[in-house]
């Protein structure tokens, strides 16, 4: 009797192994990597099966080298689909899956701004490898996924998956550098910047820096320090501020006061609307000392839409050269606000810029049109050649147009007339290899000029400078040297002689007047020189062009310059 129950027994075991099979033979599954345009694997990749009536089947994320495997699919027709913050969500439609099939599905994640967000909306800083410090890879679900700490750094990974903190990263950095012909950057200065990761995913950093004036000048050092807090928010958005405190004493106001105070707190936020469109906001608000107080509030709007993969369409309002999007806080070293006598009292550099641009993503570069108007309260022009007391007053009475002189190399600021204009530039991105990236811009406008035929003195500026049409071409490069690993920023910004202020003062390049570079090189020799040591040269308008001369009151020779020729260079050190 035992004998059929065994065999029962037996037959049962099979049948339901042969279903169990049967059943795993008819699923599916789908596998594949997910990289970057530059073939990079990405890790926390959220992919998903969709159905031919959008349902979602199911999902997956991938894994340290950017494999993901989604198994138990039925036969059918789906839709494989990777997306990743600050990604351009990657398809493969028309996916037939037959019983027993797995599909390797291979997708590339782009972004379309992979190839233009090296240009700056603003002007550029000189602690610019600051944002080379760390990056952070975040989920689809806005979670820190990867965190990564200079390129010979640490690595720490945290899963999306689990609710412990991840371990603090922190990087500080020592640097001394020498400079000469910088307006308020003269001499020697000595840097101290520290940068943490918080267990929230943000960061917090701080900056000191101490200068001292070489020469005949004997005052207090000057003083720069800044901190900020960037905290992340949903919708793959952040949040950025930061406070800077500069204290000038080389500086001096043309009735005599000696010293520049400025306090600034900066602002910005930025956040992703689904796929479709990116919201940058923010602005700075500044209180500077002279001889008197002068306040502004400089806020900015930036909002980009992507009509399709390759399209984009956007609108900027920025009323500040210096801030103008999100990534201009990348940077701890701010633009330092100088204000002046202007008509009676104390103001500074203001105006109102308000652009549409269109762009086109061709192949891995992109061709950006953009036309713009500007209203200009005031324009900063520069100059130097160390003025006289007779050229900053008129009959024994500080001009209109007051300045600030730096006493250490002869260098000033003052106010012009403001003006209206308006004009169209085009600029056109492509990489030359995967870490080198070069951009060709044209534009037209206008700029103030100084008249032909006129002897141009101080008191007499504002009437003497008037603005005039006139276009500017730039062809810059950006990236890092493979073999040598040197981090390179060229620019070559031409425009009329005779404009002695920027044509077109918001765009990325306004401040690179004519040649401008900015080099880092790591410094390796063994083990005889520490790991993170770098030198650095930084070098504006090198041939010293665009200088427009024009005579002093006692018959010198003083000049007006667009971007008057600065160099500094030193050595940095990452720890």
């Amino acid at each position: 009797m035992q004998r059929p129950q065994v065999k029962i027994a037996i037959l049962s075991i099979l049948l339901m192994t042969a279903g169990v099979g049967l059943c795993a033979a008819q699923n599916a599954a789908v596998t594949g990597v997910v990289r970057d345009a530059q073939g990079v694997a990405q890790l926390g990749a959220l992919v998903q099966v969709i159905a031919a009536d959008t349902a979602l089947i199911s999902t997956g994320f991938t894994d340290l080298h950017g494999r993901y495997f989604i198994p138990h699919l039925t036969p059918g027709r789906y839709e494989v689909r990777a997306s990743a913050a600050l990604f351009v969500p990657a398809m493969r439609g028309d996916l037939q899956l037959s019983s027993g099939a797995q599909a390797v599905v291979n997708l590339t994640l782009n972004t379309l701004f992979e190839s233009t967000t090296w240009l700056p909306a603003e002007r550029r800083k000189a602690d610019e490898p600051n944002d080379d410090w760390k990056w952070t890879l975040r989920s689809a679900a806005n979670r820190p996924i990867l965190r990564m700490v200079d390129d010979d750094g640490d690595v720490l990974m945290v899963s999306s998956s689990v609710t412990e903190l991840p371990r603090r990263a922190a990087k500080g950095q020592a640097e001394i550098t020498n400079g000469d012909g910088g307006f308020g950057s003269n001499g020697v200065h000595n840097v101290v910047a520290v940068d943490e990761a918080t267990a929230d995913g943000g960061t917090v950093s701080f900056r000191t820096d101490i200068g001292s004036q070489i020469g005949s000048f004997s005052g207090q050092p000057s003083t720069d320090v800044a901190a900020r807090y960037q905290t992340n928010l949903g919708f793959a958005g952040s949040a950025r501020t930061l406070v800077n405190y500069q204290w000038h004493p080389e500086l001096t106001a043309s009735d005599g006061t000696v010293g520049l105070e400025a306090v600034q707190m900066a602002s910005a936020q930025q956040m992703k609307i689904g796929d479709m469109a990116e919201v940058e906001a923010g602005g700075t608000v500044y209180v500077v000392r002279t001889a008197g107080y002068s306040s502004a509030s400089r806020p900015f709007l930036k909002v980009t839409a992507h009509p399709t993969g390759t399209w984009m369409v956007g609108y900027r309002m920025a009323t500040s050269q210096n801030l103008q999007s999100f990534g201009g806080l990348d940077a701890m070293q701010q633009e330092l606000p100088v204000a002046v006598m202007y008509q009676g009292r104390m103001q500074t550099e203001g105006g109102l810029h308000q652009e549409l641009s269109v762009g086109r993503k061709v192949g891995q570069g992109m061709i950006q049109v953009g036309y713009y108007r500007d209203r200009l309260d005031r324009v900063a022009v520069s100059g130097g050649g160390a003025p006289v007391a007779a050229d900053m007053t008129q009959d024994g009475v500080p001009a209109a147009n007051g300045m600030m002189t730096d006493s250490t190399n002869g260098t000033f600021r003052l106010l012009g007339a403001g003006y209206k204009t308006q004009g169209l530039h085009v600029t056109l991105s492509e990489p030359l290899n995967p870490s080198i990236w070069m951009a060709v811009e044209y534009g037209i406008g206008a700029g103030l000029a100084a008249k032909d035929g006129v002897t141009i003195m101080l008191p007499g500026m504002a009437s003497d400078l008037a603005p005039e049409d006139g276009q500017t071409a730039t062809v810059a490069l950006r990236g890092r040297v493979i073999r040598s690993g040197t981090k390179v920023r060229v620019a070559y910004r031409w425009q009329p002689t005779r404009i002695v202020t920027a044509v077109d003062p918001y765009a990325p390049f306004s401040d690179d007047a004519y040649f401008s570079c900015y080099l880092r090189q790591a410094l390796r020799l063994g083990k005889l020189l520490p790991h993170g040591l770098d030198a650095t040269v930084d070098v504006t308008n090198l041939m010293a062009q665009g200088y427009r001369p024009f005579l002093s009151a006692d018959g010198h020779t003083l000049f007006l310059a667009q971007t008057p020729r600065t160099l500094q260079a030193g050595l940095a050190f990452t720890f």
